[in-house]
């Protein structure tokens, strides 16, 4: 079993993600590693409501940012842990696998969703992440 120096947490804060929490917080104090968490918050620039585009003044992004900020904040509290957090804006598969390089981490945990088929097994973020992702990613099964 490989001995992990740096492990990133990527969550979305949905009802499913504690399980993934407590796995990667179980595996970090396992390991004697290093634990950051991740939000990406997806890109709305491009979200249309029906025909109109949101305005750009909205700055939906930077509230998305801050409130994702405070929710890693809270997290990192509630569980009684030390981590570094990030929050991204963009892609999520392609955002997690930024920071997971930028930041020398050698294990992804991330959430997946049991359905049919590798990408719905997986999830598309999951799925994306895999497939992407320059170390090992553990893939933690919810919902």
């Amino acid at each position: 079993m490989a001995n992990y120096q740096h492990i990133l947490l990527a969550t979305d804060f949905s009802g499913d993600s504690e399980r993934v929490v407590d796995k990667a917080i179980e595996l970090a104090e396992q390991n004697g590693a290093k634990l950051s968490l991740l939000h990406v918050v997806e890109y709305t620039g491009t979200v249309y409501t029906g025909e109109i585009p949101l305005p750009e003044s909205l700055n939906i992004d930077q509230e998305l940012t801050e409130q994702a900020e405070g929710n890693l904040q809270t997290l990192i509290r509630r569980k009684g842990v030390q981590a570094t957090t990030h929050v991204a804006t963009g892609i999520p598969k392609k955002e997690i696998n930024r920071v997971a390089e930028e930041n020398g981490v050698d294990l992804i945990v991330i959430g997946s969703h049991g359905k049919h088929g590798l990408q719905l097994l997986l999830g598309s973020t999951a799925n994306g992440v895999l497939h992407l992702a320059q170390c090992d990613v553990l893939a933690v099964r919810v919902g």
